[in-house]
């Protein structure tokens, strides 16, 4: 029985780089759609969630790290990313803003279909066992359903990715207790990804900015030198 065909999305304002890439991934196995810009690549990843993204950094107009930053509010989707440039600042900023992998051009087609393969065996991870018959997990005005994979602050949905959910989750289930950087790495990545701590900061600040949306100010507390704990998940009155 065959397994399901992953679908690779190409974002590259190259044709030529575009059409090298489909040709490889396709000759591997898998489908491939490709973007031409950031806005057009955002309308497809919506449209027709991927397996993956092969996102180039130096496009115009909006960037692959802004088409990071945006995918990133809503989905955890693997990203690899493209730069014509071999320089850290581009490497640790990719990375930082959650990207899988990073690869510089030129590059070996083989190559980087070689890590495609590694970063969509790893984003299968372990199997969660399912949670029908657990009861939601509240705190303050915050609620966490697990069976529906739903939060909740104030009745308000607050659109968490699954590694935010399952951060939040992390820090909920023991609300008195801090967690490191680590602890919450181990949480939101349980399939052994190494991920810098600034990946988690970037997490948490992504995890804030949706509680604040939804009236909650104090939702993730910061213990200087330790990490991160629960804060008291209050709403404040609307206007």
């Amino acid at each position: 029985m065959m397994g399901i065909m992953h679908r690779i999305l190409v974002v590259d304002d190259d044709p030529h780089i575009r059409d090298v890439l489909c040709f490889a991934l396709e000759k591997a196995g898998m489908a491939a759609d490709w973007a031409g810009n950031g806005v057009d690549a955002l309308d497809m990843a919506t449209r027709t969630p991927p397996s993956l993204v092969v996102l180039d950094v130096g496009m115009p107009e909006m960037d692959g790290l802004e088409v990071c930053r945006r995918l990133r509010r809503t989905s955890d989707v693997p990203i690899l990313f493209l730069s014509a440039r071999d320089e850290e600042i581009d490497r640790v900023l990719g990375l930082e803003m959650g990207g899988d992998d990073y690869v510089t051009k030129p590059f070996s087609p083989r190559e980087l279909v070689a890590r495609v393969n590694v970063i969509l065996r790893r984003a299968r991870g372990p199997a969660a066992p399912p949670q029908e018959d657990a009861p939601p997990l509240e705190r303050g005005a915050l609620v966490l359903d697990s069976a529906g994979h739903r939060a909740t602050v104030g009745g308000r949905e607050l659109g968490l990715t699954a590694r935010e959910f399952m951060m939040v989750k992390t820090l909920a289930a023991r609300p008195a207790v801090v967690f490191s950087r680590n602890q919450l790495m181990d949480a939101a990545y349980p399939d052994n990804i190494h991920v810098s701590d600034r990946t988690i900061d970037s997490h948490v600040r992504n995890i804030r900015a949706k509680f604040q949306a939804a009236g909650c100010e104090d939702a993730v507390e910061t213990v200087h030198g330790v990490g991160f704990r629960l804060g008291a998940c209050t709403v404040g009155v609307q206007p």
